[in-house]
């Protein structure tokens, strides 16, 4: 994969005016460091809720914890080949930061927080434009909607989705379970057995595994350098991370059939979930290839 530096032709360069060359005035700089000063504070309350629902549990988007940390990985890996480059300012930054804010005073009044995070995401390309100008910018493009995947999804959006993936752990556990000579008897996404039953509820649908491999994905093919890698990680991310999760509720079934249903109260039950990471983003580190940047990170 090319780097930014490498893309940069000789119309990058020569749009960097004499102003440019000389970097940011002194005036400039504090102009700059007050506004960060200040979109610091005023999104401080949207970044700990972030950080409670990061972890809240292994359930539910457990893996935004690591994407700020990614982020900031791959932004100063595409960042250092341009450090000979000038400071300079993007006045396009305030088309994505004055939605930003917009949207942060919409969601004052709405308390759903979510609009506040959704205004963060805005916020940040915004910020550095401003910042870094925009040569920079597109260097760090990929980090930056890379971001997405740190937004908690809400429920109501994704009901459909939890529930396409409970059938479908349902119908494959069913069916795999006679082959372990444990018979079941299905009631909607309940598997019924002699010593006890096993709902797959939305917490064991496997959403927050997809979410998951979806990211690592993503990160996989952005570092991967054969085209047909990245295609097929991409593709295969959705599948492996179903599987992973199928694999684990028939361990689960298989346990509450064998020593009962007070087997779902001890640390096996929460230690299956992170099972399924476990199992899923290795597989797609591997169908990446020479994916070194992404197994650093």
């Amino acid at each position: 994969m090319s780097t930014p530096a490498a893309m940069l032709d000789g119309r990058d360069l020569a749009n960097i005016d004499a102003r440019r060359a000389a970097g940011l005035k002194p005036w400039e700089r504090a102009a700059l460091g007050l506004l960060l000063v200040e979109m610091v504070v005023l999104f401080a309350p949207t970044v700990g809720w972030l950080f409670d629902r990061w972890t809240i549990s292994v359930w539910h988007h457990a893996h935004g914890l690591l994407i700020p940390p990614a982020v900031a990985y791959f932004a100063y890996g595409e960042l250092k080949p341009l450090r000979h480059l000038p400071r300079s300012s993007s006045v396009w930054g305030f088309v994505w930061l004055v939605p930003a804010l917009a949207l942060h005073a919409l969601d004052a009044g709405m308390h759903t927080q979510l609009l506040g995070a959704a205004a963060l995401f805005l916020a940040i390309p915004g910020l550095s434009l401003l910042a870094l100008g925009a040569v920079r910018t597109r260097a760090i493009m990929f980090p930056l909607a890379f971001l997405f995947f740190a937004l908690p999804i809400p429920l109501a959006l994704t009901e459909q989705v939890h529930w396409q993936l409970r059938q479908v752990a349902t119908a494959a556990t069913a069916t795999v379970m006679p082959w372990l000579g444990v018979p079941v008897f299905v009631e909607g996404t309940t598997l019924h057995m002699a010593n006890g039953a096993v709902q797959v509820a939305d917490a064991c649908s496997g959403f927050s595994t997809l979410y998951a491999a979806l990211a690592v994905a993503c990160l996989t093919a952005y570092s991967s350098t054969s085209g047909r890698r990245r295609a097929l990680v991409l593709i295969a991310a959705a599948p492996i991370a179903i599987a992973a999760n199928v694999l684990r509720v028939v361990l689960l079934v298989f346990l509450v059939a064998s020593q009962g249903t007070a087997i779902l109260e001890t640390a096996i039950h929460p230690m299956s979930g992170m099972m399924t990471f476990a199992l899923a983003l290795p597989v797609i580190f591997w169908l990446g290839g020479d994916a070194r940047k992404t197994a650093r990170a």
